[in-house]
């Protein structure tokens, strides 16, 4: 079910990130991008591989964000350890 869900993450990302990509550098020339007042010394193609992984990565928080909300109450307050692996004090000493 994990990998399951890293790929309701990371797959949905992947395409958003294509599509910002076309649409962004369809009407921006990176070579007429600057950072903080200097022209990037980067080639075009540089920006273009920063620009999609910049993308995929702001698009990926997006995804995971809303899995992270799609949980149940039960996913969110599971215990991760089986019963005889609690330390003491834990207050989920029960099955959960």
């Amino acid at each position: 079910m994990f990998a399951q869900r890293i790929m309701w993450i990371v797959w949905p990302a992947f395409m958003v990130a294509g599509v910002l990509e076309v649409l962004v550098f369809a009407m921006v020339d990176p070579q007429d991008l600057h950072w903080f007042g200097h022209p990037l010394a980067m080639s075009r193609q540089g920006v273009y591989t920063i620009g999609f992984f910049v993308f995929w990565a702001i698009t990926m928080v997006s995804s995971g964000l809303t899995t992270l909300l799609s949980f149940s109450p039960f996913e969110v307050n599971r215990c991760p350890l089986p019963t005889n692996d609690r330390p003491d004090g834990c207050p989920k000493q029960g099955s959960c």
